[in-house]
């Protein structure tokens, strides 16, 4: 995995999770990659990959089971896809606004250009 550098590491972790959860990867109710797992795969500080389990398991999308593991919610899609959405619409969408007021960009242009991207 490439990290970037304007975003914490841990928090690129999470973003990589809920990837895999999409996707289905990782799939609901069943064990995940433990914290040394991750990290190893990952190349990163298991203490870095803990903090990114600590706010999935705060965010009730993983749940740790004593001697087993952590393993996935059984609605771990939907609680995620619930997150995406809060972040597209908190952060997304403003910095969009922004940059089409400083193009000059109409939302009826947005969306014009929009239309031939979405399938529905």
């Amino acid at each position: 995995m490439e990290f970037s550098t304007n975003k914490p590491i841990y928090r690129q972790i999470i973003d990589y999770s809920f990837g895999r959860i999409i996707t289905g990867d990782w799939r609901e109710e069943e064990r995940i990659p433990s914290v040394r797992e991750l990290s190893v795969q990952l190349a990163v500080n298991s203490h870095t990959v803990l903090k990114a389990y600590e706010y999935l398991q705060a965010s009730e999308i993983i749940i740790p089971r004593r001697g087993m593991g952590f393993y996935l919610a059984a609605d771990a899609t939907q609680r995620v896809n619930s997150l995406r959405r809060e972040e597209f619409f908190t952060t997304t969408v403003p910095e969009i606004a922004r940059e089409m007021e400083l193009l000059g960009i109409t939302p009826e242009e947005l969306i014009d250009r929009l239309r031939p991207q979405l399938k529905s």
